[in-house]
């Protein structure tokens, strides 16, 4: 998707092991590897996402 604006998430670390979050795309969230931007991209249903942000770390926003 060309119109996705990535960006890092906060949890990544210094070392380029990176995950990069797309929130702009209407009903969807993609998550993509920053090392392989044209890598695979996996999506997500917003709702899906907060669950599985929250099963990780229970202090995640909902």
């Amino acid at each position: 998707m060309t119109t996705a604006q990535y960006r890092k998430s906060t949890r990544s670390d210094s070392t380029g092991s990176c995950v990069e979050v797309a929130t702009n795309i209407p009903a969807t969230v993609l998550v993509r590897d920053s090392k392989d931007p044209a890598g695979p991209t996996l999506s997500f249903a917003p709702h899906d996402w907060t669950t599985f942000l929250a099963n990780l770390d229970p202090d995640a926003p909902r």
